[in-house]
């Protein structure tokens, strides 16, 4: 009997996260969630409870901290890192945080969960993903690259900045059979979407909202055999809207 692939994810508590928890499952992975709620027993996948993290991402000693209990429940091998976890703040009445308007923790905040976070994981869960020859995805955004109505400035520039880490990390841990690769969704229909989004999706080429399974899809891909010679690069999964 092969081995049983193991993959650990961010942000898995609902929209794309949830998705790829699905996705994964249905392929016989075993899958570890980290999100800053307890574990709700209603999440339908098997051996939940105990295959849960709880994590708040925005703190660097609690993120740190939760290495260790990672690699003990993950036993060696780690076949897939997905760094799906991202905040987008809002001001009052859900107003855009511009430059002007975000306040330095804010930013510090946003950048915690969004940005650190997803290097200090694949550091410090190298030597299990190096074992596995694993595959790291990185989730970004269509805000990373142009000015979005609604996500904000700490936001997009935090997804920016990721966008570049994914090159770093191809690099330095390309040497030991490990891929890094980013995802970068346009407008999926999830939680995370502004009131009037409606009239986004009237100028996208393809007229719809993309769906969390159409992205949980290109991560498996990602994570597959599939694409074994695809790293440091990032896929726009967005119906053409960046064209």
């Amino acid at each position: 009997m092969s081995e049983q692939k193991v993959m650990v994810l961010t942000g898995a508590s609902r929209g794309i996260g949830h998705a790829t928890v699905k996705r994964f499952s249905a392929e016989g992975w075993r899958v570890l969630t980290c999100s800053r709620q307890p574990f709700d027993a209603r999440c339908p996948w098997p051996g939940g409870e105990e295959n849960h993290i709880q994590i708040d991402l925005a703190s660097p000693d609690a993120t740190i901290a939760a290495i260790s209990i990672i690699k003990e429940k993950i036993g060696g091998k780690l076949h897939a890192l997905v760094n799906n976890a991202g905040i987008s703040p809002k001001g009052a009445g859900g107003a855009r945080l511009s430059t002007l308007d975000t306040d330095l923790r804010t930013w510090g905040h946003v950048f915690h969960v969004n940005f650190f976070a997803s290097i200090v994981l694949a550091r410090g869960l190298q030597q299990e993903l190096a074992a596995a020859k694993g595959s790291v995805v990185n989730v970004t955004s269509i805000a990373g690259v142009r000015v979005h109505p609604f996500a904000g400035a700490a936001y997009a520039t935090s997804k920016a900045a990721l966008a570049a880490l994914t090159r770093e990390m191809a690099h330095d841990f390309g040497p030991m059979g490990v891929r890094v690769n980013a995802i970068a969704p346009g407008e999926i229909e999830t939680s995370i979407l502004s009131p009037g989004t409606d009239k986004i999706v009237e100028k996208l080429p393809m007229r719809r909202l993309g769906q969390p399974k159409e992205v949980a899809d290109v991560i498996w891909f990602l994570c597959s055999d599939q694409s074994s010679y695809i790293s440091g690069t990032e896929i726009e999964v967005n119906g053409a809207q960046h064209v």
